[in-house]
């Protein structure tokens, strides 16, 4: 049990490092920085690792690129609640395409209107009237490109055999 816990610790860890590095590869749409990696480790979390994992991996992931001065307060609804979503998906159905959507709804819808609040709360007011209306779209965009990245990285994984390897390692 301990041994797992480790494993799944540390592929989590390298999974958030993935997530940093991978942002210095965002681009702009309107008050947010995209940064489709990120999805891609949501997602990669969630059939890996499980929804805590997942979470605290974004959490991380998404203090650390504020800390550094490669993202906005954006990122922290805009990858914790789909990285929670589609692991919960996950843990539930074990559906990869029910996973690659709980993540574009939990990112897009929940955490684009979860911004809203936090516009208003940490930046000025024209920024918050912005964002109610503003934020779904980027996420939306964002969340997409990630979801189609790990779609064709998991199902290569999964057509190889080597997806199922993966998780019976991380299971023990």
């Amino acid at each position: 049990m301990k041994n797992t816990n480790t494993k799944k610790l540390a592929i989590a860890g390298i999974l958030c490092a993935v997530a940093v590095v991978g942002s210095l590869f965002s681009f702009p749409v309107f008050g947010s920085k995209c940064s489709p990696v990120q999805h891609m480790v949501n997602i990669l979390c969630a059939v890996l690792l499980g929804p805590g994992y997942g979470l605290g991996a974004a959490f991380a992931a998404a203090l650390i690129r504020n800390l550094l001065g490669l993202g906005s307060l954006m990122a922290f609804p805009g990858s914790m609640f789909g990285a929670l979503v589609c692991g919960l998906v996950y843990s539930k159905t074990k559906s990869i395409l029910g996973t690659l959507i709980g993540e574009v709804f939990g990112t897009a819808v929940l955490g684009g209107l979860c911004a809203y609040p936090i516009a208003i709360i940490f930046m000025d007011q024209s920024a918050a009237g912005l964002a109610f209306y503003a934020y779904i779209i980027p996420f939306l965009i964002s969340t997409a490109a990630g979801a189609i990245i790990s779609a064709v990285l998991i199902y290569s994984l999964k057509k190889a055999n080597i997806l199922h390897t993966m998780q019976k390692s991380l299971d023990r």
